[in-house]
């Protein structure tokens, strides 16, 4: 019996090795940035592939989130300041639409904001811990991953050096 448990744990610990040392499933620095359709505050279908051409900087964040709630005053600021030249901030809600349109409208939010189903959560992730921030470059490849607050200046170095 003791033969036949230790055989079924290197087996199990074999697959686990060889399974866990490929790719996660999570998008990695250098992967072209997936694509995805959410609805956006209106409730009409957003596109992500509509901000190609662009510097992006795609955060999933929930109200609830305090981190989150920080760092939104500085996406404002960047949206305000880059916005007119090649950067656009997108922003992924995990709470549902009703709760996400009250949210933007609370802190100002005034770049797209787009409900997650599942689907942009799930292609990017999976997202084990909020907030997770992708800047992705013009031609729509991961340039940074950040997971958890960042200050602005991290941020506003990653757009300034992808707008060369």
């Amino acid at each position: 019996m003791k033969n036949l448990f230790g055989k079924t744990l290197i087996l199990v610990l074999g697959i686990f090795l060889v399974t866990g040392c490929g790719k996660s499933g999570a998008v990695e620095i250098g992967d072209k940035a997936p694509d995805f359709t959410l609805q956006n505050m209106d409730g009409k279908p957003t596109n992500f592939s509509e901000f190609k051409g662009k510097v992006v900087i795609l955060d999933f964040f929930a109200s609830w989130c305090p981190p989150c709630r920080q760092e939104i005053p500085d996406f404002i600021e960047l949206q305000k300041t880059y916005g007119n030249e090649g950067f656009t901030m997108v922003g992924v809600s995990l709470v549902s639409g009703q709760e996400s349109k009250d949210f933007a409208a609370q802190t100002g939010i005034n770049y797209p904001v787009l409900v997650d189903d599942g689907n942009a959560s799930g292609l990017y992730g999976p997202i084990r811990s909020i907030p997770p921030t992708f800047v992705i470059t013009k031609d729509s490849k991961i340039a940074k991953i950040y997971i958890g607050y960042r200050p602005k200046a991290v941020f506003e170095n990653d757009i300034k050096e992808l707008l060369k």
